[in-house]
């Protein structure tokens, strides 16, 4: 077996596909979490029984004690009122199902985890690693907790900073599943490439545009301004552009005034531009320096850079009332991949050991 790029441990065969399971899982949770947000289901089960909760309801009588309990939501007297209990178990399906992933999650990772670390086929470095991903994963579903509460007192809809910091911690766990496995697959490369911080403004700047993604998912930012390349026919909203409009009341109090959602929007498009040029920069100043590991992760950002803008273009336009779920998904999907891309890309230019 190959030696880590880390130290002399050798990781068994078994190991390595868990490794990638846990990671694909973990995309799966991100994804699984925009449909819930984007169908408006994150607020039909009340309550979080983490033994329970496994079991869905079973009969009649279950789900009317369900229905009744979402009934006591603000979401359902302010937007839902009409619902059905059929409405009611499409939405609770999808927050059961994101529920549900997680747990399944947490079986095939820290099982596995626990018997590997038993017969000391981890090495120290993979389990400190590995307690990382564990501990933000612990930390994540709290945070969603926490995010689903704020929306089952006064509001209809979880708070838009408590999203955000969900979200963000949902990145930072695959951010860290990513180290992990470019350890254990051996991806650095045997070239010393000078200009490898170049990646890491580019990520920094990615990582920048993921929170005030989460944000503008928060804020449903997306419905103000439905049109591109302009913004309701202005490239600089007016909003933006008067003083007076620059205060923390405005950025609290985003369901009542405009301006949050037009500075987030508006912010999330000029990351986008800047993130376009800043990995065709990549592209062009490292195709020739780097090794071919490298350059199918640098090919793959360019090319999942512009998949992700046409989806944020398609979504804004597609917008009717509320943000198209396909268009929605794939946009937030493909933004998490090129995210990993950079991740990867990064780690697969560092010198690796002898």
């Amino acid at each position: 077996m190959e030696k880590s790029t880390v130290n002399n441990f050798k990781y068994t065969k078994i190991i390595r596909i868990w490794l990638i399971i846990g990671l694909i899982m973990l995309i799966g949770q991100v994804v699984i979490g925009g449909i819930t947000r984007l169908t408006g289901s994150g607020l039909s089960i009340t309550k979080w029984d983490i033994i329970t909760g496994v079991i869905p309801p079973l009969n009649v009588e279950d789900w009317e004690n369900e229905f009744e309990l979402y009934k006591e939501t603000p979401q359902f007297h302010k937007i839902n009122s009409t619902f059905t209990l059929q409405d009611f178990k499409f939405i609770y399906f999808w927050e059961y199902f994101h529920r549900l992933w997680v747990r399944s999650l947490g079986f095939v990772f820290l099982i596995p985890f626990i018997i590997f670390a038993v017969k000391k086929q981890l090495d120290f470095y993979l389990i400190k690693r590995l307690g990382i991903v564990i501990l933000l994963t612990i930390l994540t579903a709290s945070a969603g907790w926490i995010m689903v509460q704020s929306g089952l007192v006064n509001r209809p809809w979880v708070n838009a900073y408590k999203l955000t910091i969900h979200f963000t911690l949902a990145v930072l766990v695959v951010w860290a599943m990513v180290k992990t496995v470019s350890d254990v697959y051996l991806l650095g490369s045997k070239s010393l490439i000078p200009s490898k911080k170049i990646v890491s403004y580019v990520i920094g700047i990615a990582f920048v545009q993921m929170i005030v993604a989460g944000v503008m998912a928060g804020m449903r930012a997306g419905l103000y301004y439905p049109t591109w390349p302009d913004m309701n026919g202005e490239f600089v909203p007016g909003v933006l552009l008067n003083s007076t409009n620059w205060d923390w009341h405005n950025m609290i109090n985003y369901d009542s005034y405009l301006f949050a959602p037009a500075l987030i929007q508006f912010t999330h498009r000029m990351l986008a531009y800047m993130l376009a040029v800043g990995t065709i920069y990549l592209f062009f100043k490292l195709r020739y320096a780097v090794e071919e590991a490298s350059k199918k992760w640098l090919n793959s950002t360019l090319i999942l850079v512009w998949v992700q803008i046409l989806l944020g273009i398609l979504t804004v336009l597609n917008v009717e009332g509320k943000i198209p779920l396909f268009f929605g998904v794939s946009h937030q999907l493909i933004g998490l991949l090129y995210f990993m891309g950079l991740l990867f890309l990064y780690d697969s230019l560092r010198k690796q050991k002898a």
